[in-house]
């Protein structure tokens, strides 16, 4: 559907790509932290804090996916690799760079801080990948066949799914590159994979809430988009 407010829909769709790539770029740098999360006492989520913003990823890509439509998400995705690259590239540069004697963090604090970061921004980008366009292509499979009807179903069925291959890839190449131990796997996959729906289900209101002040804001009908 074109629109008449072009300026507000592209501003609003720049934000969302900002805090997209913040969130997965962030992610990647302090993933190095773990704590633990015991709900009620039901079950103890031993994860990495870099879990904490990477749902907010998926969030983005399937508001950007109903609103926008399935190419502006796809963008987001790809600028959000070259970003991680980018990034990379940047630690890589800092850690081989000698620090002097009076810097307040020597290059021993600073390699073990984020000397294993390109190594899990490499294991994040392929995981993320495999993850986000899955999630996107899901997302659309299921918003097609029920006619832009049911957003719960298409949001959670596509961020569950999603997020299990995620965290399976991320969580066997970091192992396998020897930055985490492999006996900690089978926890790291169950808490981080179960961590992950239990925020996604959570956010299913955000999303509608969302999602109904984009089409109130821009006449949009249940499954219409914004076009260029």
């Amino acid at each position: 559907m074109l629109i008449k407010n072009k300026n507000l829909a592209q501003n609003i769709y720049l934000i969302l790509a900002a805090l997209f790539i913040s969130s997965l770029v962030v992610s990647n740098l302090i993933f190095q932290k773990f704590f633990y999360w015991e709900p009620l006492g039901l079950y103890r989520f031993e994860i990495s804090v870099g879990i904490l913003p990477y749902p907010i990823t998926f969030l983005i890509t399937d508001i950007l996916s109903e609103i926008y439509g399935k190419k502006k998400a796809n963008q987001v995705v790809i600028a959000g690799i070259f970003a991680s690259l980018f990034s990379m590239i940047i630690i890589l540069v800092a850690d081989f760079t000698p620090a002097i004697v009076s810097s307040p963090i020597n290059n021993t604090t600073f390699h073990e801080v984020f000397g294993l970061s390109p190594l899990a921004v490499f294991a994040s980008m392929l995981a993320y990948l495999f993850a986000q366009f899955i999630d996107i292509k899901v997302f659309h499979f299921w918003k097609k066949l029920t006619k832009g009807k049911h957003l719960w179903l298409r949001n959670n069925f596509s961020t569950f799914f999603s997020q299990f291959i995620d965290t399976f890839t991320v969580v066997i190449l970091l192992c396998s590159f020897r930055v985490l131990p492999w006996n900690i796997f089978n926890s790291l996959l169950i808490s981080g994979f179960l961590f992950k729906v239990i925020i996604a289900a959570l956010d299913t209101p955000i999303l509608y809430g969302i999602v109904y002040l984009f089409r109130r804001k821009f006449n949009l009908k249940p499954g219409e988009e914004i076009l260029d």
